[in-house]
């Protein structure tokens, strides 16, 4: 006569399928609440190298615990899926093209890649892995396949944990330094020097590796300071938040440097440099607090971007045509002209305005230790994303209205062939300036970027401005 089955071993299946779908349940939960986390502590991906390693090693402990613990295989999917939507959510609130929705252009590619896809490899990549492993993975052929991309996360890990480090001047100083949350290169010879604080042009942008590569006269002379503007560089994370990225923050941005060297180095006044976009700021910074400067060197020299904007845009669109270059022609006629309401609109002008005006293109010049792997990894997102925040603020400004005059002495280095954007503001404003001094040095051979493409002939301005 056939047996009927317990009540007991009818309810441990039962009870079974429940703990299966609580762990499932769990583990999903888990991944989210990592997502959430991520989201809101690395918006823009890893930026330094603890987010980098944190990420790396958590996703891959969550994967290996959810693989390992897991009963059930729903969890292969719903934890990966769970950790995508709660980061999406969560940096949904960061303005800026790393965070928001991909867009079709060269830019919008890098920015992609960059920025999603390299938080994938950091934490997508490592988590999946770990749920495989977790599992466990009998066959050879699967053992390679996940063995590969292991290790390419572990060498891509190891290259990110290097750190940025700058070349030793025996008896003298070379740091990297930290002020606040920004990043400040200091070099020279001598630590008794005069200081010269620069400050880079484009909003995001990194002169560091420009620096190391053709001023290296200039640490004979002063104890120059570099720095990394809110936004760029190693200062990418002091972005966030973007709503106290504004006009002024930078400008306090620059005095709190100035207030830095001049304590570290015993010094009532310093010299500031400013280059392009920077040397807006840098004119601000003066007009705010004069006494703490000795004098001042514009290169590149930015007036009014609204202004210059509109030159670039048609003399590109010039060029475009007479170059047969439809494509960008039509580009620029079907936005017209700017101001543009985001970062995408000035794309066309960033990408061509060098062909646009035969400038000598050194290109972005990160090559240098002073780089870590991620900032290097970042430069575009860095310049698109502090772009999107500051240069709408930074339109606003009109020299020959807010700067009628400079309260130090001023020397203005420009290159021969400057593009005519900045030139033609730029000879408006410097023929009503006034200023204790004011000398202009013009540099044959050079365009936007003088003082890197014949770095010689700028040592001999600066040169004069000590002598002076």
């Amino acid at each position: 006569m056939a047996s009927t089955p317990s009540k007991a071993s009818c309810a441990r299946p039962a009870s079974s399928a429940i703990l299966w779908r609580m762990t499932s349940i769990l583990w999903t939960a888990l991944a989210a609440g990592w997502g959430v986390t991520a989201g809101l502590w690395t918006p823009r991906g890893p930026l330094t190298i603890t987010e980098a390693l944190c990420s790396v090693i958590v996703s891959a402990a969550i994967g290996l615990a959810a693989g390992r613990r897991g009963r059930s295989r729903l969890v292969m999917v719903l934890v990966p899926l769970a950790f995508l939507l709660g980061l999406e959510t969560a940096r949904s609130r960061y303005a800026g093209p790393s965070t928001g929705p991909p867009h079709a252009s060269a830019f919008g590619f890098v920015a992609l890649v960059a920025g999603r896809g390299l938080q994938a490899t950091l934490t997508l990549l490592p988590m999946m892995l770990g749920l495989v492993i977790g599992r466990g993975v009998s066959r050879r052929l699967g053992q390679v396949l996940v063995a590969l991309p292991a290790a390419g996360v572990l060498l891509l890990t190891a290259a990110i944990a290097v750190p940025a480090r700058t070349a030793p001047i025996q008896g003298g100083v070379a740091d990297l330094a930290t002020v606040g949350r920004l990043n400040v290169m200091i070099r020279g010879v001598d630590a008794g020097a005069p200081v010269l604080l620069f400050v880079p042009g484009a909003p995001g942008g990194s002169e560091l590796g420009a620096v190391r590569n053709h001023l290296g006269a200039v640490e004979q002379r002063f104890v120059m300071a570099t720095l990394d503007r809110r936004g760029g560089g190693a200062s990418y994370p002091a972005l966030d938040p973007a709503s106290h990225a504004t006009l002024d923050r930078m400008v306090r941005d620059i005095l709190d440097v100035t207030d830095y060297l001049r304590q570290r180095f015993r010094h009532d006044k310093i010299y500031l440099l400013g280059h392009s976009g920077g040397s807006v700021l840098s004119v601000l910074a003066l007009q705010r607090a004069p006494e703490k400067f000795a004098a001042y060197i514009g290169a590149g020299q930015a007036v009014d971007l609204r202004a210059s904007d509109r030159i670039f845009y048609d003399d590109i669109l010039a060029w475009a045509r007479a170059t047969g270059r439809d494509d960008v022609a039509q580009q620029l006629t079907g936005q017209g002209p700017p101001p543009y309401e985001d970062v995408w609109g000035y794309e066309p002008i960033m990408l061509y305005e060098n062909e646009a005006y035969a400038q000598p293109s050194l290109g972005f010049e990160i090559g240098v230790r002073e780089y870590t792997v991620l900032q290097k990894a970042h430069t575009i997102n860095a310049i698109l994303d502090t772009w999107s925040v500051l240069y709408p603020q930074m339109q606003e400004i009109d020299l020959r209205r807010d700067a009628p005059s400079m309260p130090v002495p001023a020397w203005f280095v420009q290159g021969a062939g400057e593009m005519r954007g900045l030139e033609v503001i730029f000879d408006e404003w410097y023929e009503q300036l006034r200023a204790p001094r004011k000398e202009l040095v013009v540099i044959g051979g050079a365009g936007h970027r003088a003082i890197f493409e014949q770095p010689g002939r700028f040592v001999t301005v600066l040169d004069d401005v000590l002598a002076g």
